[in-house]
């Protein structure tokens, strides 16, 4: 299953809303189903053979249909990407048969010894030729191995390494161009990007970027909150707090430009109460619904 076999049209009756699915939550999703079309978790926390993690996965994967978002691929790794990382998870893909696979436009891996060790981190890339190769004959790989599309996220960055000479928006059109990957858009990115580098106009930033992007490329919207900061500090995008109004504002700026694309509530820390992630994924829906019925009654 792929929401990737239907055709994105600019007026649909029922947008595609998850949320990602965290530890604190697994039995409430067991036991007490959502109207979800699909949920998220972690790659990486299911690659274990044993245990009770695989189980459970198989449970939910009864419920809805699973989505598989990494966080340690290291796409935009000059060393390349770890070829037992890969084949973990290849091995999960057969096994979850997922309606989506994503990861981030980062780097993650650098070789050590004749080794690759791995950062911890998502961390940023220039955005410039020698970056956008890297990052193609990588998802090229990623992509042949698993013998399906993937969707790569705009990354929250804390700095700005030197060297750019394309802007993000170039860099993951080209990006999406040469390897006919799609794009995940992580609107709270945008925004984190925005504060953290001062910006005068949050909204009117993120919107310029939205609309610099290529609606046929993007395959994905991710939304999240995070702690705000005083003027000046920098923010963390920890995945902490409800779906600010900043963003849900992009959100229908999004909607508008880039069609109906499957929507995701990410809440990574201080987790609420099951009910309080479903109402953001519920508030989701209504924003889709309200965009998708105003441009069908303006046909």
């Amino acid at each position: 299953m792929s929401f990737f076999n239907t055709e994105k049209t600019a007026v649909d009756k029922r947008t595609p809303v998850g949320v990602g699915l965290r530890h604190g939550h697994y039995q409430q999703a067991l036991e007490t189903p959502a109207d979800l079309d699909f949920i998220e978790v972690h790659s990486e926390n299911f690659f274990a053979k044993g245990g009770a993690l695989p189980a459970l996965l198989r449970e939910v994967s009864e419920l809805y249909p699973v989505s598989l978002h990494g966080t340690s691929l290291g796409l935009g790794s000059a060393a390349g990407i770890s070829e037992q990382h890969l084949n973990s998870l290849h091995q999960l893909a057969n096994k979850v048969s997922p309606v989506m696979v994503s990861d981030h436009a980062a780097f993650a891996w650098g070789e050590l010894g004749n080794q690759l060790h791995h950062g911890g981190d998502l961390l940023p890339v220039a955005f410039n030729e020698q970056s956008l190769q890297t990052m193609t004959d990588n998802i090229n790989r990623v992509q042949e191995k698993l013998q399906r599309q993937i969707l790569v996220e705009n990354l929250s960055a804390y700095l700005e390494p030197k060297g750019s000479t394309l802007t993000e928006t170039e860099f993951l059109t080209e990006l999406a161009k040469r390897t006919d990957c799609r794009l995940l858009v992580d609107i709270n990115n945008l925004a984190v990007n925005a504060i953290n580098t001062g910006s005068a106009d949050i909204s009117g930033e993120i919107a310029q970027w939205i609309y610099s992007m290529p609606s046929n490329i993007v395959g994905e919207i991710h939304l999240a909150g995070c702690t705000t900061v005083p003027a000046g500090e920098i923010m963390v995008d920890d995945h902490s707090q409800m779906v600010s109004d900043i963003v849900w504002d992009a959100y229908e700026k999004a909607l508008k430009h880039f069609g109906s694309t499957p929507t995701l509530i990410e809440w990574d820390t201080d987790l609420p109460e099951w009910f309080v992630l479903i109402g953001e994924a519920e508030k989701a829906r209504t924003i889709a619904a309200r965009v998708f019925q105003s441009k069908e009654e303006n046909l």
